[in-house]
């Protein structure tokens, strides 16, 4: 069936900045747009959609998350907001109870973030002991990059005085010996811990995928990345796409160590080409860790530090052959990058392998560094002249930007995200929120790049700024882009398809002080309604 949307501002995203008067979908494409007039002629029998004042748009696009780790963290204990270890212990008894843990099962929870509990740290294996002594507990850090485990965690797993600490990772100490205090940090060590508890939690992996898509629909989001697939999460999205599940498309980019070739050989289907909704987009590495954990990787140590910079998680001769081995396959590489030394290594392999590939930026390869909380600006024109894409995180201006300040010191924490830089590079910028680490709340997002305050209300490198049209077109077109998908997604042009978005007030109209507090009434994929706000 043929639909006018009319009677509203109609944002098209085009650089021309063009608001038609009205919108005609046809067989879920944007068929015309223009006057109303014209609109109802060139249409069959429409059902016409008075928008009442409201706003349409394009639908936004999700520059870098994790929807499998949304979807399994929906059944863990949830510790954003706890204020010390006695929170944490609480919550977590609370959780054991309401969900009948018993002797064969676990207990996890994730969200905390040592930088806002009283004690200033992490908690340990004996804070966790207090929760039981006898089966597993493990809480993850809302960045996702370290935990802790429990007294019984650490047994199961192995992890005892002779476990080494290993390339990239390490393991927490009792001061004065090698015995582990519980702490785990970055990905293989993490691993150890994470393998265990997750095989002891029952529940429906694509059920789980389910609600984890609707919370992005409801925010206005019909394109979903699932940014470090393990083999396991292409399984259970192939399945839930096979079920017909799916409403939003996903973009699953396999992790570099979980034997990617193998998958993109089994899944051929989904090789840069969309199957019920489901592609694989690529392969992702990580380079380093977080700056708010301390681990991302600085070419200058820390604030308050003489010599400690964070550290990388790879050798910079696997990565090259990391790259190197997707460009000769044909498929996209992003780059997990927090630290500067993190984004020089990556630009420099990238560089590297091009050259010994013997490709160069006008291939459209289209390599994307994801976060980008340091990058500097002499990095930013090094990425334009190889073609590499700068994903940003820029809520971490709000979320930790008093963190940041603490410790990276006024000039470097002035500089996270520097979204303006990249954009007057001539950059194409996306935004994203890394979701599980905050919601996937583009508005919020949007207000954050447009004001850049932090949640103490600093206004933190205010050159750094970008204009409202800037930000939705990080959130839109230019995410886009970095699929591939420009000529498909991202704006209301003839042609396109009409996944779209309707908001209860104009961004371009809306004090910007007050953008994060704009409502997505309606989110449309093709043309059909996937969220509806009640």
């Amino acid at each position: 069936m043929d639909k006018i949307y009319y009677n509203g501002d109609i944002l098209t995203m085009e650089d021309t900045r063009t608001e038609p008067e009205a919108v005609l979908i046809s067989d879920g494409f944007i068929a015309f747009t223009g006057s109303l007039k014209e609109a109802v002629r060139a249409a069959h029998q429409p059902e016409m959609t008075d928008l009442d004042g409201k706003t349409l748009m394009p639908a936004f696009i999700d520059g870098h998350s994790h929807i499998s780790l949304v979807a399994q963290f929906s059944q863990f204990a949830d510790l954003s907001g706890c204020e010390s270890f006695s929170d944490i212990k609480m919550r977590l008894a609370a959780f054991q109870k309401e969900k009948k843990i018993g002797e064969d099962g676990a207990v996890i929870g994730v969200g905390y973030d040592h930088n806002f509990l009283k004690e200033k740290r992490h908690p340990d294996k004996y804070i966790l002991d207090e929760v039981s002594d006898h089966i597993p507990v493990f809480v993850l850090h809302a960045s996702g990059h370290m935990g802790v485990g429990n007294s019984a965690l650490l047994k199961e797993a192995g992890i005892d005085a002779s476990a080494p600490d290993m390339e990239g990772s390490r393991f927490g100490r009792i001061p004065g010996s090698m015995e582990p205090d519980g702490y785990a940090e970055e990905t293989k060590a993490l691993n150890l811990l994470l393998a265990r508890v997750y095989a002891k939690i029952p529940g429906d992996p694509k059920a789980q995928i389910e609600k984890a898509q609707e919370l992005y629909l409801s925010h206005g989001i019909t394109t979903i990345q699932d940014g470090a697939a393990s083999g396991q999460d292409v399984e259970t999205l192939f399945e839930a796409a096979k079920e017909g599940l799916l409403k939003a498309d996903v973009v699953s980019y396999v992790l570099v160590g979980e034997e990617p070739e193998k998958l993109e050989q089994e899944y051929a289907e989904l090789k840069k080409a969309y199957w019920n909704h489901l592609k694989l987009g690529g392969r992702k590495v990580i380079l380093d860790g977080s700056p708010q954990g301390k681990t991302a990787w600085l070419s200058k140590p820390y604030a308050g530090e003489e010599e400690y910079r964070g550290y990388p998680a790879m050798e910079q001769e696997k990565v090259q052959t990391y790259i190197r081995n997707a460009i000769e396959n044909g498929v996209q590489i992003l780059a997990h990058c927090n630290g500067d030394a993190a984004a020089q290594q990556w630009i420099d392999s990238f560089e590297k392998a091009m050259e010994q590939c013997g490709v160069s930026k006008e291939d459209d390869l289209r390599p994307v560094m994801i976060h980008c909380q340091t990058v500097r600006k002499d990095q930013l024109l090094r990425m334009k002249n190889i073609g590499m894409i700068p994903s940003m995180f820029v809520d971490h201006v709000y979320y930790w930007g008093d963190i940041h300040l603490k410790n990276l010191g006024e000039e470097r924490a002035e500089a996270i995200s520097p979204a303006k830089s990249a954009f007057e590079q001539g950059l194409c910028v996306n935004f994203h929120q890394d979701s599980p680490v905050v919601p996937p709340d583009m508005l919020h997002t949007v207000w954050c790049a447009v004001n850049r305050e932090t949640r103490e209300g600093k206004i933190l490198g205010e050159e750094e700024r970008v204009d409202v049209f800037e930000a939705l077109k990080a959130v839109t077109i230019n995410g886009a882009y970095a699929y591939f998908e420009e000529d498909k997604k991202g704006s209301i042009t003839e042609g396109k398809l009409a996944d779209l978005v309707i908001l209860d007030r104009n961004p371009l109209k809306t004090p910007v002080s007050e953008l994060k507090d704009i409502k997505v009434t309606e989110t449309l994929k093709e043309g059909e309604t996937v969220y509806r706000k009640c």
